[in-house]
């Protein structure tokens, strides 16, 4: 069976959620070493049982929004496996659900530290690693949040609007070196997460939240983490050879009202 991502490296942040949790099986899949890489040494821990060959596949405890941890998880991915050939840039947070007026400098600081910095920090230490191989593809997780307003969101849509940012430049610096750079841009998924969302709004009645903001994706429900693995997985292999700099839309219509 000839598999698309034999041989490569993988490295994902926030892996033991729902999200990272699909991609890292969909690209393990496929013939990839993964990296997991997440806060949660418990959740981790669990996640690397899933998984049957343990000599492709390796768990790393760190906080993603310090630097010193960035460099750390980058330094032992390359120790071991000798390179990176795909990084899934991923961890972040929500945040609070709450009108930007009563939003707190803290909550600001809070989310641009992990949504923000966070990314940065990993294209700062992971692209060095690409650019030294001249190869590599990175997909960065924003979110539909990041190409239009979300109203009781308004710090969240901030940070991955500037996830786009990053995004966009990053690509064009390296280009010239064939490191690939794209963003994702998800609806709402069936997660935990969500379900944290909809007690937040109405903890009486969370399925009538949910069925309000699944009327407002043209096909009626919220994404499933799987499908979006799909997409990374694309984005992953050399399928996207010629796309760098790009905005993937994986949002059940939102982005054509």
């Amino acid at each position: 069976m000839n598999r698309k991502l034999e041989g490569k490296v993988a490295v994902i942040t926030g892996a033991a959620g729902v999200l990272g949790t699909a991609i890292a099986e969909q690209l393990r899949s496929e013939g990839a070493k993964v990296a997991l890489v997440d806060l949660n040494q418990q959740a981790l821990d669990k996640l690397v049982r899933r998984f049957d060959d343990r000599e492709n596949v390796m768990g790393l405890v760190a906080d993603v929004s310090k630097e010193h941890d960035v460099q750390q998880y980058v330094k032992q991915v390359v120790e071991r496996w000798g390179r990176i050939d795909i990084f899934m840039n991923n961890a972040g947070i929500i945040g609070k659900t709450a009108l930007l007026t009563e939003q707190t400098t803290e909550d600001f600081d809070a989310m641009m530290n992990l949504n923000v910095r966070g990314v940065f920090l990993g294209l700062k230490y992971v692209l060095p690693v690409m650019i030294a191989q001249q190869h590599g593809s990175i997909i960065n997780t924003s979110s539909v949040s990041g190409l239009m307003g979300s109203s009781g969101n308004s710090l969240y849509s901030a940070a991955k609007h500037a996830v786009v940012g990053l995004t966009k430049t990053a690509a064009l610096e390296v280009a010239k070196d064939s490191v690939r750079v794209n963003s994702i841009h998800p609806a709402p998924l069936t997660s935990s997460m969500m379900e944290t969302i909809e007690q937040s709004i109405n903890k009486g009645d969370p399925a009538r939240v949910r069925q309000t903001i699944s009327s407002r994706i043209p096909l009626g429900r919220y994404g499933q983490a799987e499908e979006v693995a799909k997409l990374v997985m694309f984005l992953a292999s050399d399928d996207s050879s010629f796309i760098t700099g790009s905005q993937y839309r994986i949002d059940g219509g939102m982005g054509a009202r």
